[in-house]
């Protein structure tokens, strides 16, 4: 079995897609990646701390390594896995920064204007459609990825994502405003993206292929004081903030766990009890 199969039996497609990238990386900054031993990959994530403070980033990239050896463990190329037993001990919180929530009126404003010129024409029209996306529907990186052209019911105004490995699938309303840009993008934007050929991934770049999850991560990043991580939360919590219930948002948001919207209104409130005890006479 490849690594490419091994990865794809095992892992959603966009996680496998990411494991790979992660492996290749490593294995080109390390030739004896194949036969090193543990003390060898802690000594590799020691180098790693060196240049990345994040530890989700940091945790994605061991994943990948353990993906690595776990298949020369299947193809019969080691008996063992050297990073099997190895686990982060950096703390990652779960908690919500309420100080990088945005508000409903500063998501909108992070819409590119309609009519704004850029270098390339048809990249601003994705973006507009890759930020409505983010702003509108809440969707992560992985899943806009996903998307495909097939996944947009304009007649209807909807998008269908299907379910990843933290989130269930879902069909949400689009804007009227995502409507008619969706059609002009699908109509005559997006075949010149693709300059005659196919793919069906619905956003693409400027060579025709199609975004993945890590491009639309850096692109946010690259463009926007915010990232797309930010933005979801923030129109979550709007949401709950807006007097929604719990299960309407954790159907929106593709929680397979109430637990995980719970903890959006857990923040909501201690935002609201802060004010009371700040501004209230009687606090």
């Amino acid at each position: 079995m490849t690594l490419v199969a091994y990865l794809q039996s095992r892992y959603a497609a966009s996680t496998a897609e990411a494991y790979g990238r992660e492996i290749a990386a490593y294995l080109s900054g390390y030739p004896g990646a194949a036969t090193a031993g543990y003390g060898d990959v802690v000594q590799w994530l020691g180098v790693l701390r060196s240049r990345y403070s994040n530890a989700s980033t940091l945790n994605g990239m061991l994943c990948a390594v353990k993906a690595y050896y776990g298949w020369l463990v299947a193809s019969g190329a080691r008996t063992d896995n050297p990073a099997k037993r190895i686990r982060l001990r950096d703390m990652r919180s779960r908690d919500i920064q309420l100080q990088d929530l945005l508000s409903p009126a500063e998501l909108e404003a992070l819409l590119p204007a309609n009519g704004q010129k850029g270098r390339y024409t048809a990249l601003d029209y994705r973006d507009r459609v890759l930020v409505g996306l983010l702003v509108y529907q809440a969707l992560k990186p992985a899943e806009i990825a996903a998307l495909r052209v097939t996944d947009i019911d304009l007649e209807n105004g909807m998008v269908s994502t299907a379910g990843t490995v933290s989130t269930n699938g879902r069909v949400l309303a689009l804007q009227a405003s995502q409507v008619l840009l969706l059609y002009a993008y699908l109509r005559e934007i997006r075949p010149r993206l693709l300059k005659g050929a196919a793919c069906d991934r619905l956003l693409l770049g400027l060579r025709g292929n199609p975004m993945a999850g890590e491009d639309i991560v850096k692109h946010v990043l690259r463009h926007h004081p915010v990232s797309a991580q930010r933005i979801r939360q923030s129109v979550i919590a709007n949401k709950l903030k807006a007097g929604e219930g719990l299960a309407a948002v954790q159907a929106f948001a593709g929680h397979k766990y109430p637990s995980s919207t719970e903890r959006y209104r857990q923040t909501c409130e201690g935002e609201l009890a802060a004010a009371v005890a700040a501004y209230h006479p009687m606090g």
